[in-house]
């Protein structure tokens, strides 16, 4: 599968050609974050870090925007990062990985020392554990590249390889040369790498078509593509179809449809051609097998899965995809193909959209429509009051807190926040400890 790079340089969206060349600028970092993440994860790299470009604090011209991306798609983070505290942070502000580049290597080892900075290593994966770190292996004429790919260390590629693969679930292999140029990267070295190691291989540079894609993608390597995708060389939609195993499941592959909150609505078979539907009309399509025909899920009944994202698991047979329901998504009315609810069972997101939806068309008699800023917070007193102080059974408990949160999510609204930024502040603050 295809990783999308939005690689940052001051302040702007850049691709370079072998690290230094310019080669394009733009500045839709959020448009390209939300076109990316439908098709799979997305890789931020810092590049002034890299070449620490960095105010006093340690920041760049780039930090606020990548800090803005984090939580806009399942993203890893790179460069420069190089201290445990650094990445920690990178974790609890919304990033699923971070990449290692030159912290993980030493500049001189000595005889008979590893090549590798274990002592860091060793308590970087202790803070924030193995699975959510990626070690770079860039590489020029086969020596591993570092401090931005300005030097390297005498140390080969596969050597380097077979330590890091200890501390780390990925490892990123770019071949510096071919950055940027879009010659085709360096195969020989990706399919020796694969062999050499167990663990994730993410291959990056000069990958300029889908067939190498789809070649790497065989050889159990996924991509981390940049050029090659602003350029338009290739687009992420085919490589997501082509990089999909329709051959082991006799071309009709799995789809599971959930909705934003986790809940699982149905399943359905697509072949490609579904696939094209799916993401040419951003509404869940399937192949019906009893019909032998295309199936755009709501075409009869008008309840639509709006499409969000897709993800391919481990053996790329099956299809987790990521929908906005319009109504129910089983024939039978039901909210999902597995219960008889016709509603989405109640949460706070619901309940969120329900007072959005009073607000924006208030109905006669509606109690929510009438609060406005003074009030909504008088309640939220009265009622935390009325928790704290008169509750004293587990009836009157649950009575009181529903109350509350009805009120909280209210006053939410009015203030322009989501439950989804609270769950991101609750996640922050656990990521911290």
């Amino acid at each position: 599968m295809v990783i999308a790079s939005i690689d940052m340089k001051d302040g702007h969206v850049v691709q370079l050609k072998n690290g230094k060349d310019l080669m394009l600028q733009r500045d839709d970092a959020d448009n390209l974050i939300n076109d990316f993440n439908k098709f799979g994860e997305v890789a931020i790299i810092d590049l002034d870090q890299a070449l620490r470009n960095t105010d006093a604090k340690g920041n760049t011209k780039n930090t606020e925007l990548l800090k803005s991306l984090l939580r806009k798609g399942n993203v890893r983070v790179g460069g420069g990062i190089r201290d445990v505290k650094k990445a920690r942070e990178l974790i609890s502000l919304g990033a699923e990985k971070v990449i290692i580049g030159s912290a993980a290597w030493k500049a001189n080892p000595k005889e008979g020392e590893s090549v590798l900075n274990v002592s860091f290593l060793e308590e970087l994966c202790k803070a924030i554990g193995k699975q959510r770190v990626i070690i770079s292996v860039d590489a020029i004429n086969g020596k591993i590249a570092v401090r931005g790919w300005t030097e390297t260390i005498d140390v080969s590629l596969i050597d380097g390889a077979k330590e890091a693969e200890k501390y780390c679930s990925e490892l990123l292999f770019t071949c510096v040369e071919k950055e940027g140029c879009m010659q085709g990267t360096d195969m020989e070295s990706v399919k020796a790498l694969r062999k050499t190691v167990s663990c994730r291989v993410v291959a990056a540079g000069g990958v300029n078509s889908l067939e190498q894609i789809v070649e790497l993608e065989k050889l159990g390597c996924d991509v981390q593509l940049g050029m090659a995708l602003y350029t338009g060389v290739v687009n992420l939609k085919d490589a997501f179809i082509n990089c999909l195993d329709f051959e082991k499941v006799n071309g009709m592959i799995p789809v599971i449809a959930q909705s934003p909150a986790g809940e699982v609505l149905m399943m359905g078979y697509a072949n490609k051609e579904a696939f094209e539907k799916s993401f040419a009309t951003g509404k869940l399509t399937f192949f019906s097998r009893t019909r032998n025909c295309l199936w755009t899920k709501g075409e009869t009944s008008g309840h639509f899965l709006e499409l969000l994202k897709m993800r391919a698991d481990c053996d790329r047979d099956t299809v987790l995809a990521t929908v906005k329901p319009n109504g129910g998504a089983c024939h039978t009315g039901s909210f999902t193909c597995f219960g008889s609810d016709p509603d989405a069972k109640s949460n706070m997101e619901r309940l969120y959209d329900v007072i959005s939806e009073r607000f924006a068309n208030p109905r006669p008699g509606s109690y929510t429509a009438t609060l406005d800023d003074k009030r909504v917070r008088e309640k939220v007193m009265e009622e935390a009051e009325e928790l704290t102080d008169d509750a004293e059974t587990k009836e009157e408990v649950i009575w009181e807190a529903a109350d509350l949160l009805y009120f909280v999510s209210v006053l939410m609204y009015k203030e322009g926040v989501t439950w989804q930024d609270v769950y991101n502040e609750l996640d922050r603050r656990h990521k911290e400890k």
